[in-house]
């Protein structure tokens, strides 16, 4: 086994992984908020189908997500995504429902008091929301979405079962190839690696807003 080869094929594969966790922050993040404001809402006819929205990405796996947006799509929709842009999208849509439900706690956590005070000191509901709600809402919202993050991270793992060429996926290439476990290790390291650097910016952004008790 070629262990400098293996280093270089698996760094490649490494940023592939970075993308799909990037581009699924990128979108779910604001999606998620769009989501959540709709699951907010009391008209019914928006709720209701975010409600169903969230129950079917939340209730169903991932993997059959995956395999639904790239296996699926043609027979149905006659719409042919390529591997990498299949998972993105299915990663996006799962981690936006997830998303949206801690921004709901987190919205929905802060009391209903401070708004009206707000609204007495003469704030607008822009200035309430963004200066009075928001920095509150990020630091209840900062643990489970460090979950969420880290989650990511090693979920990524699943873009191989459609053929994307991710950290996980040339890991068992080489495993099978050279019968070695030295690739798993390798891989355990690099996904050490990655989540030790999201927990960390997790750590000093819970700092920064630890003056919100």
């Amino acid at each position: 086994m070629n262990f400098t080869v293996l280093i270089s094929q698996m760094l490649q594969a490494t940023l592939m992984t970075l993308r799909i966790f990037f581009v699924t922050l990128i979108f779910s993040l604001p999606l998620g908020l769009l989501v959540a404001a709709g699951r907010m809402a009391k008209t019914r006819a928006v709720s209701l189908p975010v409600r169903f929205y969230i129950l079917l990405m939340r209730g169903t796996p991932l993997m059959l997500q995956l395999l639904f947006l790239f296996y699926g799509m043609k027979p149905i929709f006659g719409i042919q995504p390529d591997r990498v842009r299949a998972a993105e999208i299915a990663f996006v849509l799962n981690y936006a429902a997830y998303f949206a439900e801690i921004f709901r706690g987190g919205i929905e956590g802060i009391p209903r008091g401070q708004r009206e005070a707000a609204r007495v000191l003469g704030f607008s509901r822009r200035q309430t929301f963004f200066r009075i709600v928001l920095p509150q809402v990020v630091k209840h919202i900062l643990p489970p979405m460090s979950n969420e993050f880290i989650t990511l991270v090693k979920d990524t793992s699943l873009a191989q079962v459609i053929g994307v060429a991710e950290l996980l996926k040339i890991t068992s290439d080489w495993v099978s190839s050279a019968v070695s476990m030295v690739p798993f290790a390798v891989a355990g390291v690099f996904y050490l690696i990655m989540n030790a650097a999201v927990t960390r910016c997790f750590t000093a952004a819970e700092k920064h807003y630890g003056y919100y008790r």
